[in-house]
């Protein structure tokens, strides 16, 4: 009973760093319609800019997250306005071909800069566990998921209780009426995507504590982040938390009571099977389309 808890717990905590990650995502495509491929790159380069600064200064990988997260977001920032913004309105496989392009890219420059060599960030705490009872919970998940959720706690009131928050919701739901009450659309979306890649940014702070990554890590992230959005409903950030969460037990549980190599496998499979009976996803919504413009 206590190893279950024990996995339950870890596989919680884990799930909450995949909804940080995977919140960006859902963000991004709720309000731009965007798919951002690129969005696992940007995580990537947070992870290695969180390992020079941890290496090179000696600042704790999680303290580091409140320089690592305002750098992603100005990155975030700048690549909406030269590359993204000029294509915002085209056919979403435009945007697709644009942003794994930018991934492409992302991934040549962490190459040329820091290598294509494993990497790891292993702070003190890194091999050291607290210890509850009969329960052993390494320190790393503890303080990464708890951080994460703390993240996650902010992005929530922005998003409820701020007028940027109001904003936002409102050109998710109905762009045109938002313009004729006089929210700015593009800037709007321009701090989404920011905002998206920041979170993305916060999550690859904390990730490269718990897994070693290289340049082409991101294809790894990208598809599971893909899998937690489309798990939980394209758009919809409390259903990115509950896929996240879902897929973060289903990886724990798999690896504790089937096989570690099997850790990855099973949860696209549940994701397989709940795409079978919901298309749209847990929290989704079932989108119209027989309806064209005249």
């Amino acid at each position: 009973m206590e190893q279950l808890v024990q996995n339950l717990v870890l596989g919680l905590l884990l799930g909450g760093v995949y909804a940080l990650a995977a919140g960006g995502l859902t963000l991004i495509f709720g309000v731009m319609r965007v798919i951002n491929i690129a969005h696992g790159a940007f995580l990537i380069l947070a992870a290695f800019i969180t390992y020079s600064l941890w290496s090179g200064l000696g600042i704790d990988p999680l303290l580091a997250i409140v320089i690592t997260t305002p750098v992603i977001f100005v990155v975030g920032w700048v690549t909406y306005k030269l590359f993204v913004a000029p294509i915002r309105t085209a056919p979403m496989a435009s945007t697709v071909l644009l942003t794994f392009g930018l991934a492409l890219v992302l991934e040549a420059v962490m190459g040329t800069i820091w290598g294509n060599n494993s990497t790891a960030i292993r702070p003190a705490y890194g091999n050291e566990s607290f210890i509850v009872g009969d329960l052993f919970l390494p320190k790393a998940q503890v303080y990464g998921g708890l951080v994460a959720v703390l993240v996650l706690a902010v992005l929530w009131v922005v998003l409820t209780k701020t007028w940027l928050g109001r904003a936002i919701r409102a050109s998710a739901v109905n762009p045109a009426g938002a313009e004729l009450v006089g929210i700015k659309i593009g800037s709007v979306a321009a701090l989404v995507f920011a905002i998206g890649i920041a979170a993305a940014g916060a999550g690859g702070a904390i990730t490269g504590i718990l897994y070693p990554f290289v340049p082409g890590a991101h294809y790894q992230w990208i598809a599971r982040l893909l899998a937690i959005v489309v798990l939980g409903g394209m758009g919809s950030l409390n259903g990115a938390v509950l896929g996240a969460v879902l897929f973060g037990v289903a990886e724990t549980m798999t690896a504790a009571y089937v096989s570690p190599s099997w850790a990855t496998a099973v949860p696209y499979a549940i994701v397989f099977a709940v795409l079978l009976i919901r298309p749209q996803g847990l929290l989704g919504s079932r989108l119209r389309e027989d309806a064209v413009p005249a």
